[in-house]
């Protein structure tokens, strides 16, 4: 379970629309180095991090134009992966044939997305949708999970609302129970009767969160959905969580936290000119990251403990009563029984 690989026919997040500039940006998904850079439109491009003269990182160059640039030798190579110039190529000499793999893929809800399986198959599927990043209805927050462990613990993390006694105060939900539990090949939904001391439309309810006792519990539903390879949680109307996955390897996974928090219940607010509404997006951005950091924090130190102890005990098969956590291990082992089961390295990997 442990090493199992990914599904390769999947989209994965692998940066920030805002992470990629002018310059070439090595990214790594399961395995391969990959070098993003922006084309003369400003469109993403994705190619395999090597130029095939001396085997060196292209992404240690430069973009000219439309191409990247080998900052050995100069080296130039178009969108498709073709060599393009050579810049001390003679006269009677050829440019050579060899060809770099290209990925397919997309920018959309301020994220690159990148398809690493088979290329004709992107076209079968779409990443999955972030409508609230743009919507003004939603202010959005964000930080990056940075954790030394198989996507799997993660995974198994995001689905175990359980796993709030790690957090204390510091989670708006409480007392969290499975009531209904719905899989497939292609999803985990998991819905927990819960309960929460917020309200979106009462200021005040936030002093809860800095002064426990309080805190007034009202019922809350709280549903947790992972649609491979991605997770995507709701609690009640107000809040809208999403992790988007980049696995990097066994031991290795790279992912994007967002929080959403809906205004809906402020229909005046609404009523103001879009101007208004745009500036409150723009200023309240990120207004829960600092609340976000210490989750991820908190959350890392045990999943990386995990990923230590398989390590040193690889047999070791612990109990498990979630059943949401069962079914998500199932939904894995099939994905990646689909992709070969080891996430298709490339030959020589």
């Amino acid at each position: 379970m442990r090493q199992l690989g990914i599904n390769l026919n999947h989209w994965y997040v692998v940066a920030q629309s805002k992470e990629l500039s002018a310059q070439p940006l090595a990214v790594s998904l399961w395995h391969q180095p990959i070098v993003l850079y922006r084309d003369r439109t400003g469109s993403p491009i994705a190619l395999e991090d090597r130029c095939p003269h001396r085997q060196v990182k292209l992404s240690e160059g430069t973009v000219a134009g439309g191409n990247i640039a080998c900052a050995y030798h100069g080296w130039q190579f178009a969108p498709n992966g073709s060599c393009a110039h050579v810049p001390y190529l003679e006269p009677q000499q050829k440019l050579p044939t060899c060809q770099l793999r290209q990925y397919p893929v997309q920018e959309r809800d301020g994220f690159i997305w990148l398809f690493p399986g088979e290329a004709a198959l992107a076209e079968q599927t779409s990443p999955l949708s972030v409508p609230e990043w743009e919507h003004l209805n939603f202010i959005g927050s964000l930080t990056t999970i940075d954790v030394q462990a198989h996507y799997s613990f993660l995974i198994e993390n995001l689905m175990d609302m359980y796993h709030g006694h790690l957090h204390g105060g510091a989670q708006v939900w409480a007392n969290p129970v499975l009531a209904e539990l719905e899989a497939d090949d292609v999803h985990v939904h998991a819905h927990y009767a819960a309960e929460s001391y917020y309200r979106i439309d009462k200021i005040w309810s936030a002093s809860q969160l800095i002064f426990p006792p309080l805190r007034q519990l009202h019922p809350e539903p709280l549903d947790v959905y992972y649609y491979y390879p991605h997770w995507r949680s709701t609690l009640g109307d107000d809040f809208v969580i999403y992790c988007l996955f980049c696995p990097v390897s066994e031991t290795h996974t790279r992912a994007y936290l967002l929080h959403f928090t809906s205004l809906e219940r402020f229909p005046k607010l609404h009523k103001t000119p879009l101007a208004v509404r745009r500036f409150i997006k723009r200023a309240f951005t990120n207004s829960a990251s600092f609340l976000l950091r210490r989750l991820v924090r908190e959350d890392v130190l045990m999943l990386e403990q995990e990923q230590q102890a398989f390590e040193q005990h690889p047999t070791y098969r612990g109990p498990e009563l979630n059943r949401a956590l069962t079914a998500v291990q199932q939904l894995i082992r099939q994905q990646a029984a689909e992709s070969g089961g080891v996430g298709s390295r490339r030959v020589g990997e």
